[in-house]
Protein backbone atom coordinates (compact mmCIF):
# COMPACT_ATOMS: atom_id res chain seq x y z
CA UNK A 1 0.00 0.00 0.00
CA UNK A 2 1.22 3.70 -0.87
CA UNK A 3 1.34 6.59 0.88
CA UNK A 4 -1.25 7.90 -1.29
CA UNK A 5 -4.41 9.72 0.55
CA UNK A 6 -7.80 8.85 -0.82
CA UNK A 7 -6.06 5.90 -2.93
CA UNK A 8 -6.13 3.22 -5.47
CA UNK A 9 -8.22 -0.05 -6.30
CA UNK A 10 -6.43 -2.29 -3.90
CA UNK A 11 -7.30 -0.28 -0.34
CA UNK A 12 -8.28 3.21 -1.07
CA UNK A 13 -7.92 5.33 2.34
CA UNK A 14 -10.47 6.94 4.23
CA UNK A 15 -12.69 6.11 7.01
CA UNK A 16 -15.26 8.25 6.13
CA UNK A 17 -17.46 8.63 2.70
CA UNK A 18 -16.53 11.57 0.51
CA UNK A 19 -19.25 13.64 -1.22
CA UNK A 20 -19.19 15.43 -4.02
CA UNK A 21 -19.28 18.71 -1.64
CA UNK A 22 -16.75 17.57 -0.15
CA UNK A 23 -14.47 18.64 -3.36
CA UNK A 24 -16.38 21.31 -5.05
CA UNK A 25 -13.92 23.81 -4.60
CA UNK A 26 -10.87 21.91 -5.81
CA UNK A 27 -9.86 21.09 -1.71
CA UNK A 28 -8.43 17.41 -1.28
CA UNK A 29 -9.56 17.02 2.28
CA UNK A 30 -7.30 14.83 4.13
CA UNK A 31 -8.33 14.95 7.75
CA UNK A 32 -9.47 16.98 10.36
CA UNK A 33 -8.51 17.84 14.31
CA UNK A 34 -10.01 15.03 16.51
CA UNK A 35 -8.71 17.06 20.38
CA UNK A 36 -5.51 18.44 21.84
CA UNK A 37 -2.84 16.38 23.00
CA UNK A 38 -0.98 17.19 26.37
CA UNK A 39 -0.73 21.12 27.47
CA UNK A 40 2.64 22.72 24.42
CA UNK A 41 -0.19 23.12 21.72
CA UNK A 42 -0.33 19.72 19.97
CA UNK A 43 -3.04 18.41 18.02
CA UNK A 44 -4.87 14.80 17.55
CA UNK A 45 -5.34 14.42 14.03
CA UNK A 46 -7.79 11.75 12.70
CA UNK A 47 -5.86 11.33 9.51
CA UNK A 48 -7.60 10.04 5.88
CA UNK A 49 -4.37 8.68 4.73
CA UNK A 50 -2.73 5.46 5.02
CA UNK A 51 -0.66 4.97 6.55
CA UNK A 52 -2.20 7.56 9.04
CA UNK A 53 1.25 9.30 9.43
CA UNK A 54 1.64 10.08 5.57
CA UNK A 55 -0.73 13.35 6.44
CA UNK A 56 2.31 15.12 7.99
CA UNK A 57 4.38 14.75 4.43
CA UNK A 58 2.16 17.45 2.83
CA UNK A 59 3.01 20.93 3.41
CA UNK A 60 1.46 23.32 3.32
CA UNK A 61 -1.73 22.21 5.39
CA UNK A 62 -5.06 24.13 4.55
CA UNK A 63 -7.29 24.35 7.43
CA UNK A 64 -10.86 26.22 7.98
CA UNK A 65 -13.47 25.53 10.58
CA UNK A 66 -15.98 22.80 10.77
CA UNK A 67 -19.50 23.05 8.63
CA UNK A 68 -17.86 25.63 6.64
CA UNK A 69 -17.02 24.90 2.69
CA UNK A 70 -14.55 28.20 2.22
CA UNK A 71 -12.20 30.05 3.82
CA UNK A 72 -9.32 27.51 3.40
CA UNK A 73 -5.91 29.40 5.49
CA UNK A 74 -2.49 27.86 4.48
CA UNK A 75 -0.45 26.98 8.37
CA UNK A 76 2.73 25.35 8.50
CA UNK A 77 3.02 22.28 10.06
CA UNK A 78 6.30 22.50 12.74
CA UNK A 79 6.70 18.80 13.60
CA UNK A 80 4.59 15.58 13.77
CA UNK A 81 4.17 11.62 14.52
CA UNK A 82 2.56 8.31 14.60
CA UNK A 83 1.16 8.16 18.17
CA UNK A 84 -0.62 5.17 19.22
CA UNK A 85 -3.35 4.87 16.72
CA UNK A 86 -3.40 8.74 15.90
CA UNK A 87 -1.47 11.51 14.99
CA UNK A 88 -0.34 14.39 16.91
CA UNK A 89 1.47 17.35 15.46
CA UNK A 90 2.28 21.03 16.32
CA UNK A 91 1.59 24.16 13.82
CA UNK A 92 2.93 27.51 13.87
CA UNK A 93 1.65 29.83 16.51
CA UNK A 94 -0.39 26.77 18.23
CA UNK A 95 1.80 26.67 21.63
CA UNK A 96 -0.52 25.94 24.29
CA UNK A 97 -3.24 23.89 25.20
CA UNK A 98 -5.82 26.93 25.08
CA UNK A 99 -5.09 27.97 21.30
CA UNK A 100 -4.98 24.15 20.60
CA UNK A 101 -8.80 24.05 21.93
CA UNK A 102 -9.32 26.74 19.07
CA UNK A 103 -8.32 23.99 16.14
CA UNK A 104 -11.07 21.09 17.40
CA UNK A 105 -13.31 19.92 14.39
CA UNK A 106 -11.29 21.93 11.94
CA UNK A 107 -10.69 20.09 8.43
CA UNK A 108 -7.20 20.01 7.01
CA UNK A 109 -6.68 19.80 3.33
CA UNK A 110 -4.18 19.93 0.37
CA UNK A 111 -4.58 21.46 -3.15
CA UNK A 112 -4.33 18.65 -6.12
CA UNK A 113 -0.95 20.08 -7.29
CA UNK A 114 0.53 18.43 -4.02
CA UNK A 115 -0.56 14.84 -4.52
CA UNK A 116 1.74 12.53 -5.46
CA UNK A 117 1.34 11.36 -8.61
CA UNK A 118 -0.21 7.24 -8.96
CA UNK A 119 2.11 5.15 -11.23
CA UNK A 120 0.44 1.84 -10.43
CA UNK A 121 -1.84 0.42 -12.91
CA UNK A 122 -5.37 0.86 -11.99
CA UNK A 123 -5.02 3.28 -9.25
CA UNK A 124 -6.95 5.86 -8.49
CA UNK A 125 -7.85 8.69 -5.64
CA UNK A 126 -11.09 8.63 -4.38
CA UNK A 127 -11.88 12.19 -5.41
CA UNK A 128 -11.67 11.17 -9.43
CA UNK A 129 -13.76 8.39 -8.53
CA UNK A 130 -16.75 10.60 -7.10
CA UNK A 131 -19.38 11.22 -9.74
CA UNK A 132 -18.58 9.14 -12.29
CA UNK A 133 -21.77 7.13 -13.82
CA UNK A 134 -22.00 3.18 -13.06
CA UNK A 135 -22.81 0.93 -16.02
CA UNK A 136 -23.07 -2.94 -15.55
CA UNK A 137 -22.34 -5.69 -18.28
CA UNK A 138 -26.12 -5.12 -19.60
CA UNK A 139 -25.50 -1.41 -20.15
CA UNK A 140 -27.66 -0.83 -18.07
CA UNK A 141 -26.93 2.36 -15.52
CA UNK A 142 -27.05 1.94 -12.21
CA UNK A 143 -26.46 5.55 -11.05
CA UNK A 144 -23.07 7.60 -10.48
CA UNK A 145 -20.65 7.59 -7.51
CA UNK A 146 -21.68 8.98 -4.30
CA UNK A 147 -19.28 7.89 -2.25
CA UNK A 148 -16.81 4.98 -1.03
CA UNK A 149 -16.40 2.94 2.32
CA UNK A 150 -13.93 1.60 3.82
CA UNK A 151 -14.08 -2.03 5.15
CA UNK A 152 -11.04 -3.55 6.20
CA UNK A 153 -11.31 -6.52 3.60
CA UNK A 154 -12.20 -4.47 -0.08
CA UNK A 155 -13.44 -0.72 -0.24
CA UNK A 156 -16.95 -0.56 -1.65
CA UNK A 157 -18.51 2.05 -3.93
CA UNK A 158 -21.71 3.90 -3.19
CA UNK A 159 -23.68 4.40 -6.05
CA UNK A 160 -27.00 5.89 -6.35
CA UNK A 161 -29.52 6.73 -8.64
CA UNK A 162 -33.48 8.90 -7.95
CA UNK A 163 -34.51 10.99 -5.58
CA UNK A 164 -34.85 10.47 -1.62
CA UNK A 165 -36.97 13.07 -1.32
CA UNK A 166 -39.24 12.04 -3.88
CA UNK A 167 -38.78 8.54 -2.63
CA UNK A 168 -37.38 7.20 -5.44
CA UNK A 169 -34.02 7.09 -4.50
CA UNK A 170 -31.98 3.46 -4.89
CA UNK A 171 -28.74 2.46 -3.82
CA UNK A 172 -25.87 0.23 -4.69
CA UNK A 173 -22.79 -0.65 -2.59
CA UNK A 174 -20.55 -2.84 -4.87
CA UNK A 175 -17.19 -4.08 -3.51
CA UNK A 176 -14.10 -2.65 -4.87
CA UNK A 177 -13.22 -5.96 -6.36
CA UNK A 178 -10.91 -5.18 -9.79
CA UNK A 179 -11.97 -7.87 -12.46
CA UNK A 180 -14.33 -9.47 -10.32
CA UNK A 181 -17.13 -6.29 -9.63
CA UNK A 182 -15.05 -3.76 -11.37
CA UNK A 183 -14.46 -4.24 -14.82
CA UNK A 184 -12.95 -0.93 -16.07
CA UNK A 185 -12.78 2.98 -15.49
CA UNK A 186 -12.68 5.36 -17.79
CA UNK A 187 -11.99 8.52 -16.52
CA UNK A 188 -11.85 10.37 -19.43
CA UNK A 189 -15.59 9.24 -20.26
CA UNK A 190 -16.72 9.52 -16.50
CA UNK A 191 -17.18 5.86 -16.62
CA UNK A 192 -17.09 2.58 -14.17
CA UNK A 193 -17.98 -0.18 -16.09
CA UNK A 194 -19.74 -3.16 -13.10
CA UNK A 195 -20.77 -6.86 -13.51
CA UNK A 196 -23.45 -6.00 -11.21
CA UNK A 197 -27.13 -6.96 -11.86
CA UNK A 198 -29.91 -4.11 -11.35
CA UNK A 199 -31.69 -6.34 -9.05
CA UNK A 200 -28.91 -6.33 -6.56
CA UNK A 201 -30.10 -3.41 -5.19
CA UNK A 202 -29.44 -2.32 -1.15
CA UNK A 203 -32.30 0.13 -1.20
CA UNK A 204 -35.46 0.04 -2.62
CA UNK A 205 -37.34 3.21 -3.84
CA UNK A 206 -39.80 3.80 -1.29
CA UNK A 207 -43.38 5.42 -2.30
CA UNK A 208 -46.39 6.63 -0.98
Amino acid sequence: MQSHPLQHTAGISSADRKSVDDIADNMVILGRVSGVYGVKGWLKIYSYTEPREAIITYAPWYIRPPHKRTGWEPVPLLQGKRHTKTVIVQLDGCDDRNVAQLYTGYEIAVTPSQLQPLDGVNEFYWRDLIGLSVVNLQGITLGKVEGLIETGANDVLVVSAGDKKQGTLQEYLIPWTFEYTIISVDLAQSLIEVDWQESWCDQEPVRE
